[in-house]
């Protein structure tokens, strides 16, 4: 299950929107070890595309020696879909080479680059399988409860639909 603070669920968001009509990508970091996203950094796409994404290659370094000095992992890595809809392609489980990261899809298809709903569906790639997750946005990672089941007042599960 990927639990993942509003603010910054929102943030990928508008960074989908922004990028549309290309795809848009980064990474959110995290405290190693912690699986909790709490970093959000938007990359650009350097391929500057409407159907594949593709991390600049020095940007791409500097993140990783800046996420190495600060003992923080790739937690999130995202990307949108502009035309399809939030599943991994081909493409995108060939190039998923974190095994401990969750792969973010936001889907900007049918208007939802200007408003409304966009499907925001996370997966683990690992090996080239493809599993979905569940996502959970929460206003506060301070209220999520120690067990993934139990309920707080401050979170909510998405049903791969999420509106901003």
């Amino acid at each position: 299950m990927l639990i993942i603070d509003r603010a910054i669920h929102d943030a990928i968001i508008d960074h989908a929107r922004r990028d549309h009509p290309d795809e848009a990508c980064g990474v959110v970091a995290g405290p190693a070890g912690s699986d909790r996203p709490e970093r959000h950094v938007p990359m650009l796409n350097a391929a500057m595309s409407p159907t594949f994404y593709e991390f600049d290659s020095g940007d791409l370094l500097r993140l990783y020696r800046e996420m190495d000095d600060n003992d923080e992992d790739p937690v999130v890595v995202y990307h949108s879909h502009t035309a399809t809809e939030a599943y991994p392609s081909r493409t995108d489980v060939d190039l998923a080479s974190e095994p401990g990261a969750h792969y973010v899809l936001v889907s900007t298809r049918d208007g939802a680059h200007e408003s409304g709903p966009v499907d925001f569906r996370s997966y683990r790639i690992v090996d080239g399988e493809v599993s979905e997750e569940e996502v959970r946005v929460v206003d506060g990672y301070a209220d999520v409860p120690s067990s993934p089941h139990e309920s707080s007042p401050h979170e909510s599960s998405t049903d791969q639909r999420a509106t901003s």
